[in-house]
Formats: C-alpha cells, structure tokens, sequence
C-alpha cells in the first residue's frame, strides 16, 4: 500500500461510492492529512456518523443541511467551510446536487 499521494489532480482520481447519490475521490494525502473531494446528488443523505479524524470542509457548490450529534445544524452552500472535532457525529441531507471539498486530519486509511 502506498504511504502518500503528494499531489493529486480530480480528473485521475479513482471515483468511489459512498451512500447511494455520493461519489468520494481521494485526493493527496499522507498519514497526517487527507483531501477529499465529493460531489453529491439532491435528496443524498450521509447518515449520523463519527470517525476519529478532525474533519473540515468547503461547499464549492450547492444546498446541504449538516447536522451535528448536539442537535444542532447549519445550512451549507457556495462558499461555507466548517469543522467537525474527532469523535463528533454528524451527518447530511442535500438539497441541491453539491460539490464539496473536504480535509481530514489525520487522514482516513478507509478512504486511501
């Protein structure tokens, strides 16, 4: 397996599914940062989840609802960035197909 991807463009990065209407491409990474890269189809929904990476993102493009394990939630469109802390659940609903960049620190094997 390899140890890093030290750089990275979008148009060879290996589509993976996620839940159905969510397409991952992994981007560089190392052991201690990862960059992801979504697109996500209307009416998707990633479940409430927690993982152990920090996880921050920016909606490029696009309507989301993110929710948080505390109840609360915030919209995300073009030009949002957010954070969520290691072990934080969370999760989302698109409202329109989006596009969004995410990092995670330290990076996920299970998306390498």
């Amino acid at each position: 397996m390899e140890e890093r991807i030290a750089y990275a463009t979008l148009d060879r990065a290996i589509p993976a599914a996620g839940p159905q209407g969510i397409v991952r491409r992994t981007l560089a990474w190392n052991k201690e940062a990862m960059t992801c890269h979504f697109l996500l189809e209307k009416g998707a929904v990633i479940p409430m989840h927690h993982h152990s990476a920090v996880q921050s993102g920016y909606v490029i493009r696009g309507k989301a609802k993110f929710m948080r394990g505390n109840g609360e939630s915030f919209i995300g469109e073009a030009g949002t960035s957010y954070v969520f802390d290691p072990d934080e659940e969370h999760g989302v609903e698109v409202f329109e197909e989006s596009e969004i960049i995410e990092f995670f620190t330290p990076s996920r094997p299970e998306y390498r």
